[in-house]
């Protein structure tokens, strides 16, 4: 790809700049939709990327999914605004319910919560997995006319365990990233 290309990134837990091509920008956006939004609307007016890439960890709900996947479709998993608008729908807004990268992939639930539980919800509507970024950094993507994809790294089950397992595995998906990085 010709272009400045950006990864933002939550944390450097989840990915070291040690490996970053020199056409390739890494930003840390720090947790949740909130600080992503922020991060990502900064980097877009400031570097003006050729595409913006998300890399990070997520819980499975789709107990056939292991490793990094790539993400077609992102919802917002914790916007319940109900009876004003379904579940997943921002009310009196003309923002999309599903926002798509172009690509084939999983489907990703994102919402500011560590999801430890399963929600019928999420089985309902196909989400694959679940992650604390992507929608806000799409969504920023979207308005701003700037093509995005996402990359997740499967950490854990989004049980019980989820806490002690997204800790031992957080920093296991760097080198698969890295790796997927070199066909795009």
């Amino acid at each position: 790809m010709s272009g400045k290309i950006l990864v933002l990134t939550a944390i450097d837990d989840e990915l070291s700049k040690a490996r970053t091509p020199a056409n390739v920008e890494v930003i840390y956006t720090g947790v949740g939709k909130v600080n992503a939004a922020s991060a990502a609307t900064l980097a877009l007016l400031v570097l003006r990327p050729a595409l913006v890439i998300n890399y990070g960890t997520a819980g499975k709900i789709n107990e056939g999914l292991r490793g990094l996947v790539e993400v077609a479709h992102v919802i917002q998993r914790d916007m319940i605004a109900e009876p004003l608008a379904p579940r997943g729908r921002t009310p009196f807004g003309a923002e999309f319910d599903r926002l798509s990268s172009g690509q084939d992939g999983v489907i990703c639930g994102t919402g500011d919560s560590f999801v430890t539980t399963t929600d019928p919800w999420l089985v309902e509507k196909g989400v694959d997995i679940v992650d604390m970024e992507l929608y806000a950094i799409a969504h920023v993507c979207q308005r701003h006319s700037i093509p995005w994809r996402a990359f997740k790294f499967i950490t854990d089950d989004a049980n019980d365990f989820a806490a002690d397992h997204w800790t031992a595995n957080v920093a296991d998906g760097q080198d698969l990233f890295w790796d997927a990085m070199k066909r795009i």
